[in-house]
């Protein structure tokens, strides 16, 4: 798909035209924006450019309304039960955060389970051995190590003392592993548990480590990493058929979520495939921010980091966003999603986004994890029918796909408290010069400049940033050392009426990836209103708490982002990304 931009404006010229086109369902959306007293509107036209695409080797993506994130899942991917899916919900979480379930709800879930594996259900997708895995897993980890109050609810027990003989029966081998690993649970006096060891020298290794996973215990650094790369990339096409069995790949991703990882297991997961493609080309620039936005996306409200990045590109502050087009649980609005509508090229090699940090009329560019990650990108599938996020989630935040000749930094968001210092952890371990996790609306990057409503949930409120930076200190003096950088950390919940930001509610896009496009360029064609607000306050204040040169002032950060926009450079930017990433060649 490629998206074309028309701006009714003689400063900037409309991208060409093909005659072999084919129009989307949403040919046009017309914005109204206010420039220098003048009424102009920029037209977003989706179209196919069959010729481009062939051009550079693109296959035409299964989206059939570009326009909403929902769209842009894999329509191969087998979809998941949703009574099984609704469980999971439940029960595959943390030792305090589990609900478990009442005799009603377990019976209909492990009959569910029963009717599956014996080709019986009707007018529902069959339960996949990924969510047997996923299931079963948060059930043995609930009975051998949470508290009481996230243990096996009566009810839970007598329905499983109901169905558990008939199941044995019917389930494969793996699956009842997984459910009574060493034959404590069920009550049944098999021998299958504590005999199973796996099909393949793959499997092996992986039942070993889920035999201690599935205890509640932790794994060392290169064990974890040993398992990742005996099993990955998991082939979309062998769903089912591949050879590592889903049911326990699944039971492992879950399973250590469920344990609260330790950080040496988040270290190998964050840097188990760093090389799966060779070592990270370097860009010749000052500094570069990795952008590291939950892959997940946004289902609710205006997502501003592409538009951000766009802005700090004009004052060299060169930004590397990484994402996917689609992924569980949420299928919110990503940046892929945006840039791919607007017509980009999503297929960019680290190499090739080298270029576009380089180049001067640019500054900042998106890599898709497809691209730079594809073992970790092989496991969305599998991610939808685990339904909670795997450690992964947290790990693939923190990547650093290009390298700088300078100071390099790291942006993260987060949701769940508890989840702050372990991205910070990962982020020195990278060595760069700055980190920091800011708590932005849907755990988003995107602060806002809406005051704090006083019936707020409990935790850390939304605006909450927490980091480190460089600082020239002697050693002596450093509060932080790694890799012979000096940091000094910080942290604060930033209140932007502070800053004369009046407090306005964050536009909703509800999964419309066209509507966040809107808003987006709106702003950056000078329109003021919340969207440019939060646009100008993301990027100000992320110059100002990483350190970043001429940020030292917050009002001036702030002006020389309101500089970037109003001058039309933020906007002329994302317009040569558009443009250039489609003729880019490394």
């Amino acid at each position: 798909m490629k998206a074309l931009l028309y701006p009714v404006d003689p400063l900037i010229s409309p991208l060409p035209i093909t005659t072999k086109t084919r129009v989307f369902s949403n040919p046009q959306i017309r914005i109204p924006i206010k420039r220098v007293g003048k009424r102009c509107c920029i037209a977003i036209k989706a179209v196919l450019d069959s010729a481009s695409i062939e051009e550079l080797g693109h296959q035409e993506p299964d989206i059939k309304n570009p326009a909403l994130s929902t769209s842009y899942r894999n329509s191969e991917f087998p979809k998941p039960n949703q009574t099984v899916l609704d469980a999971q919900t439940k029960v595959c979480t943390g030792p305090t955060q589990t609900k478990p379930l009442n005799e009603e709800q377990a019976l209909k879930v492990l009959d569910t389970i029963l009717r599956s594996a014996k080709g019986g259900l009707k007018d529902e997708e069959p339960v996949s051995k990924a969510q047997l895995g996923a299931f079963f897993t948060a059930m043995t980890i609930r009975a051998n190590a949470f508290p009481e109050p996230t243990q096996w609810s009566e009810g839970e027990r007598r329905a499983m003392d109901h169905y558990w003989p008939q199941l044995i029966r019917v389930l494969p081998k793996d699956v009842i592993f997984i459910a009574d690993p060493e034959d404590s649970i069920m009550g049944i006096g098999s021998s299958i548990g504590p005999k199973f060891v796996g099909n393949s020298t793959a499997e092996m290794r992986l039942v070993g480590a889920l035999r201690e996973v599935l205890a509640g215990g932790h794994l060392g650094y290169e064990e974890v990493q040993g398992v990742l790369k005996d099993i990955l990339p998991l082939k979309v096409e062998e769903m089912g058929s591949s050879s590592v069995s889903e049911s326990l790949l699944s039971a492992f991703m879950i399973g250590q979520r469920m344990n609260r990882e330790t950080d040496r297991e988040l270290k190998a997961y964050c840097l188990a495939f760093d090389d799966e493609l060779g070592p990270a080309p370097v860009a010749d620039v000052n500094s570069l921010t990795h952008y590291g936005e939950p892959y997940d996306g946004n289902t609710r409200y205006f997502r501003s980091t592409l538009f951000v990045a766009a802005v700090r590109s004009c004052y060299g502050e060169s930004c590397l966003l990484h994402g996917v087009d689609w992924m569980p649980p949420k299928g919110g609005i990503t940046e892929e999603q945006m840039v791919m509508f607007m017509g980009a090229n999503t297929h960019l090699t680290p190499s090739q986004a080298k270029i576009l940090l380089e180049d001067d009329e640019v500054g900042f560019a998106y890599v898709s994890q497809r691209e730079a990650r594809p073992s970790l990108y092989s496991l969305i599938g599998l991610r939808e029918h685990i339904k909670k996020r795997p450690p992964l989630a947290t790990a693939e935040k923190v990547q650093q796909i290009v390298r700088a000749r300078g100071k390099e930094a790291i942006v993260a968001g987060f949701y769940h408290g508890g989840y702050e210092e372990p991205l910070l952890m990962l982020m020195r371990r990278r060595g760069v010069h700055a980190g920091l996790v800011v708590k932005g609306e849907e755990g988003a990057l995107s602060m806002t400049t809406r005051l704090r409503s006083a019936n707020a949930s409990k935790g850390l409120p939304v605006n909450y940033c927490s980091g480190f930076r460089s600082v020239n200190l002697a050693p002596a003096c450093a509060v932080d050392d790694v890799a012979g950088v000096s940091r000094e950390s910080f942290n604060i919940e930033v209140n932007a009426s502070d800053y004369g930001f009046a407090s306005t509610d964050t536009p909703r896009t509800d999964r419309s990836v066209a509507r966040n496009i809107e808003l987006g360029l709106a702003a950056l064609r000078g329109d003021k209103g919340p969207a440019y607000d939060r646009i100008v306050l993301n990027a100000g204040m992320v110059d100002h708490l990483l350190g970043s040169d001429g940020a030292q002032d917050i009002s001036a950060a702030f002006d020389r982002a309101r500089e970037a926009i109003d001058s039309g450079k933020a906007l002329r930017r994302l317009l040569n990304y558009i443009k250039i990433s489609n003729k880019v060649i490394s």
